[in-house]
């Protein structure tokens, strides 16, 4: 037993009955179990019983023994002061002020079913992909749980781009553009193409964007690889570096983006190239995209993205390579990039003046492909079967969230397995 177990069996009431009596056999009806406070203080506020005939409005505080109210030194700290019912799992000891205060003291070891301690152990000890998983069954997992998974991940996500968008002054192109960068830099180069693209006074970006070589030379450039020019297609690039450079005040900055773990195809050189080319295609972007109500029109403004002709046949700068063809964005890229970057966007700006947004960016995920990765292929073998992104976004969110920090108390798949009675894990 913990303490964090205690505070979320009485959140939720799972007891085998009610029939509370305190230590000394007094009757207790619990009318309001309280707010769980999750700050300072006691653990649940508001609460309400009734106990030889008398009603009490006040706190709750719970501790695994009763002598813990000892040893973390409630008696001094005035937070603790309307307490009006002490909850233990185990009374090992009188705590004299209780008796001098008439506050009754509830032991709950006998209202618990030892199957759901036994379950908690599991879960916490146990070493699989989810904490649950000797005792997960499908029938597990709750009504409308990707949709509540999808509308907390773009909450969270939203407070992120929220706080760049206050550091930005409010400029949602500039902030698309930072996304963007870090989703075209996948895991390895994702941070340090941001910091490129926070590098570049978006201003900048706006002034040269249609001219396409300017913008791939700006990137490369900043990235420190032009100081060096081994072909024609180089010098090119590095006497436009070299002018925009001087004409815009850019700073001697240069960030090195790593090749390292990386297949040819998604080396940094072509997927800044590719970005670069996105912009020249499309001079209003943010409001574009925006706009989009209609799933195929979003996949459109990636589709015909691709790098530059000097990429047809290199992957590295200088170096020629025996594959010859455009290097264009795959379908399963512009999925990832709509799903990390567009969506959570879309959802951001529409979301204070448009109250149907989440459905509309729902339908959004729910056309988009299932993703393919090592976490989708563990969830599958739990037998679970994924129709479309919202889906597959909503298990890695899970995942992620919950099961990899092992919050499962704070899992709603948790909840139900912990308090079904019928469910004994596997032998």
């Amino acid at each position: 037993m913990t303490e964090k177990l205690l505070q979320y069996l009485w959140n939720f009431k799972v007891f085998k009955n009610f029939d509370f009596k305190d230590i000394e056999g007094n009757a207790i009806e619990v009318i309001n179990f309280g707010k769980w406070n999750t700050d300072a203080g006691p653990d649940f506020l508001f609460a309400t019983i009734k106990t030889n005939n008398l009603v009490l409005s006040g706190n709750i505080e719970l501790h695994v023994k009763s002598s813990d109210w000892i040893f973390h030194n409630h008696s001094k700290d005035p937070n603790y002061q309307n307490i009006i019912l002490h909850v233990v799992f185990q009374n090992d000891v009188e705590i004299e002020e209780f008796n001098d205060r008439k506050i009754p003291t509830l032991e709950l070891k006998n209202f618990i079913d030892e199957n759901i301690l036994w379950k908690y152990e599991k879960l916490i000890t146990e070493d699989h992909f989810i904490p649950c998983e000797g005792i997960f069954n499908i029938n597990s997992i709750p009504i409308n749980f990707h949709e509540e998974n999808i509308l907390k991940k773009l909450d969270s996500k939203s407070q992120e781009l929220e706080k760049n968008l206050e550091q930005s002054k409010n400029n949602f192109e500039a902030v698309l553009f930072q996304s963007l960068a870090y989703s075209f830099g996948l895991k390895v180069n994702a941070f340090i193409f941001r910091q490129i693209a926070e590098s570049i006074d978006h201003s900048i970006i706006n002034k040269i964007r249609q001219n396409k070589f300017q913008m791939e030379a700006l990137l490369f450039g900043i990235s420190g690889w032009l100081d060096s020019p081994q072909d024609e297609q180089m010098e090119i690039w590095k006497r436009e570096f070299d002018f925009v450079k001087v004409k815009y005040q850019i700073s001697d900055i240069n960030f090195r983006p790593k090749f390292l773990r990386l297949r040819p195809p998604n080396f940094p050189t072509v997927r800044l190239s590719q970005l670069a080319d996105l912009y020249y295609q499309h001079q209003n972007l943010f409001s574009k995209i925006i706009l989009i109500k209609n799933t195929d029109e979003l996949l459109n403004v990636f589709k015909n993205v691709q790098a530059s002709e000097y990429w047809n046949n290199h992957f590295n700068f200088g170096k020629i390579s025996t594959i010859n063809q455009p290097k264009t964005l795959s379908p399963d890229f512009i999925e990832l990039i709509i799903l990390n970057t567009v969506l959570p966007l879309k959802y951001t700006y529409h979301k204070y003046h448009n109250e149907e947004i989440a459905d509309e960016i729902i339908e959004f995920y729910k056309n988009l492909s299932p993703e393919k990765n090592s976490i989708i292929d563990s969830w599958k073998k739990l037998g679970i079967k994924m129709n479309h992104s919202m889906e597959t976004q909503s298990l890695i969110y899970h995942f992620k969230s919950c099961c990899e920090e092992k919050n499962c108390l704070q899992c709603s798949i948790g909840l139900r397995l912990l308090k079904d009675p019928t469910n004994r894990g596997a032998s």
